[in-house]
This record gives C-alpha cells, structure tokens and sequence, in this order.
C-alpha cells in the first residue's frame, strides 16, 4: 500500500477495530497505566496502541525510505551503463551504497 494511502486510511474517523488477546507480563501492564494519564490518555489499552502505531509509521517509514533509495540506485546504475561505465564497477559501487 502507497504511503499516501495509508495517511488517508490512518486520518478516518472511525476506523474498524479488531479485538485481539495479548498476554504482557503483570509489571508491563501495571507501568502502562502508570505512565498513561502522565502521558495524556484515558487509559493503557490507548497507550498500547499508541506504541504500536508508532512503531509501525517508524518501520514502515524506513522501509519506503530503503524502497526510494534502491530505485534511485537502480536508475542511476542504468544511466551510468547507457554513458559505458563498467558493469562490475557499477556493480561494486552499488553494493556499497545500500550497505550504508
């Protein structure tokens, strides 16, 4: 799914929830709602999903990130083929630009 689909999708009002059951230790619980209120929601369950959507945007995020720069790679690689740059050498420096 597009990125723009997505922030559309996350923007709508009253998006479809799924129950689920989530065994987290007793602590876990008992310091998320500690840390709720402090953190301006009504309740842990919130908080939860709160953490969960973040780190889902962070990792989706850095995924289209890596997904941009390996096209830009990709295209870069065929335009340096077209002006006769070596194949191997194109080959080698675009290995060591996604290691980065």
């Amino acid at each position: 799914m597009k990125m723009t689909e997505r922030i559309k999708r996350n923007m709508q009002a009253d998006k479809p929830m799924t129950l689920i059951s989530l065994r987290l230790p007793d602590h876990v619980i008992e310091d998320l709602k500690e840390v709720a209120p402090t953190l301006g929601f009504g309740g842990y369950q919130a908080l939860i999903r709160a953490y969960i959507s973040n780190g889902l945007r962070k990792h989706l995020a850095e995924r289209e990130a890596l997904r941009v720069k390996e096209s830009a790679v990709e295209e870069f690689s065929q335009r340096l083929l077209a002006h006769g740059v070596p194949e191997q050498a194109i080959k080698d420096a675009a290995a060591e630009m996604t290691e980065n």
